[in-house]
């Protein structure tokens, strides 16, 4: 029952399960087994056999795309609530991306033929899956239009507006925000180089949008959105 306490938490805070009520949670809870993945670690490689789905309980996951020639494309990154492998895990279809433990990660694992059985006994989890569905590929859509139309600043100003949440800013402060990861793994999530991304934390700075120190941004909220809303920055 601790396990099951534990896991029913992450699972509201998921896209997938947060619109169930409590006894679906707790019969989803269920169905869930611990596992531990040490820093550096592959969850899963892109072409494995979608098994299972992972609730992340504790560390970070990079999710990426490497081509034939070694370019390496990250697209996400996995906290604690996250979901990842869900597609893969309802289709039984090959994982479309690598994912890796940027640190020590505890997760929960559903597998493929439990998650089945829980869609076909539970309309409402059904419902939430086709929705998160849906989400992703909105997200998915979003974030190439940003890579494909939208300049550096741009897109900086989003992605750090969606790290920020719904985190306000008193008056004249700004908000303090660990990344938790590189500029090399900023740079690989907004589709750009190392050096662009610094040249444009860089300009934002220069804009009072940011403030930097060692191992923390202190954004203006309104500022980075007056950026994000640009057409060219």
């Amino acid at each position: 029952m601790a396990r099951i306490g534990s896991i029913i938490p992450l699972l509201a805070q998921t896209d997938l399960f947060k619109g169930l009520d409590a006894p679906h949670l707790a019969t989803c809870a269920a169905a869930f087994h611990e596992i531990s993945f040490s820093k550096g670690e592959t969850l899963f490689v892109r072409g494995d056999v979608g098994s299972r789905l992972y609730l992340i309980a504790e560390g970070r996951v990079r999710l990426a795309i490497v081509t034939e020639e070694g370019r390496e494309l990250s697209f996400r990154h996995a906290t604690s609530g996250d979901l990842v492998g869900e597609i893969a895990a309802l289709d039984g279809g090959p994982r479309s991306a690598d994912a890796l433990a940027l640190s020590q990660v505890v997760a929960y694992g559903l597998e493929r033929s439990a998650l089945t059985e829980l869609c076909a006994a539970h309309s409402a989890v059904m419902s939430a899956l086709v929705r998160n569905l849906c989400r992703r590929i909105r997200d998915t859509s979003s974030q190439l239009e940003a890579i494909a139309l939208h300049p550096i600043e741009v897109r900086l100003a989003r992605f750090l507006l969606v790290a920020l949440g719904e985190r306000k800013a008193e008056p004249g402060k700004r908000i303090p925000l660990a990344l938790g990861f590189s500029q090399t793994e900023l740079a690989q999530l907004l589709g750009a180089s190392r050096p662009k991304v610094n040249a444009a934390l860089g300009w934002l700075e220069e804009q009072e949008a940011i403030k930097r120190t060692i191992d923390r941004l202190f954004c203006d909220p309104l500022k980075l959105a007056q950026i994000a809303q640009a057409e060219d920055a």
